[in-house]
């Protein structure tokens, strides 16, 4: 499906609407920066995915840059499209790595690396990727939440993801559809991706359960939004990328 597209220039498009890979050499591209020290969040050149730049986070226990429940160190990119409501019927995709260093803790609990957060303030973010204990999860759904992918954790090496959905509170409506380096991994699935007249924006980083004690260390690299599919694949994707 959509074979070929890894012919296609690296331009730039149109179709680009933000990109939050770091290659400024700072933080400078995201609207808000969630931390408690420096060191928690580090734009750096030692482990990169593209380009010369990537996000080194780190959580440790008892970190709490905001009065909300949990430990984090998170950048936030606020979509002014999506907020407000207006994001109802809005399509898009989505695209960057992360890869969690060899020492990442293992915890039977929620350990949440990316998320779209809704505008309101109790209930699950529409869509998030989590750790759990050996799996990287995807959940999406709000107050109906599901698990729609799963897959084993590995550390010390780049995970690629695509997501497209369409942005509804219509079940009939919104969707999702994701790739995980290169391959198709959740097809095209109609489900509520929102909550009715709420907006959603992105944070990443690392947010997790405040009992989990061993230090978090994770790198991201390449955040891409567009309403193309071209626009997202990154020139560091695998050949597989093709299968698209």
């Amino acid at each position: 499906m959509l074979s070929g597209l890894l012919l296609l220039p690296t331009v730039a498009s149109a179709s680009v609407l933000w990109k939050g890979d770091f290659e400024t050499g700072n933080m400078s591209q995201w609207n808000k920066v969630e931390m408690v020290n420096s060191n928690r969040l580090l734009v750096e050149a030692d482990r990169v995915r593209e380009g010369s730049y990537a996000m080194r986070v780190q959580v440790d226990q008892g970190d709490k840059p905001i009065q909300a429940s949990g430990n984090r160190n998170e950048l936030v990119y606020v979509d002014a499209s999506l907020m407000n409501g207006g994001g109802e019927g809005a399509e898009r995709y989505y695209s960057w790595s992360t890869l969690f260093d060899e020492s990442y803790p293992s915890a039977s609990t929620w350990q949440v690396f990316t998320q779209w957060h809704h505008t309101g303030l109790t209930g699950s973010p529409p869509m998030e990727f989590y750790v759990f204990g050996e799996e990287l999860r995807m959940r999406v759904g709000g107050e109906r939440a599901q698990d729609v992918w799963k897959a084993p954790l590995q550390r010390g090496v780049w995970n690629d993801f695509v997501v497209h959905v369409k942005w509804s509170a219509d079940p009939g409506v919104g969707f999702v559809e994701m790739f995980h380096n290169g391959q198709q991994v959740v097809p095209l699935t109609p489900m509520a991706t929102l909550y009715p007249g709420q907006g959603v924006y992105v944070k990443q980083g690392l947010y997790r359960n405040e009992t989990i004690a061993p230090q978090g260390v994770v790198f991201h690299d390449g955040f891409t939004v567009a309403t193309d599919l071209a626009d997202v694949l990154s020139p560091a994707q695998p050949a597989a990328t093709a299968a698209y």
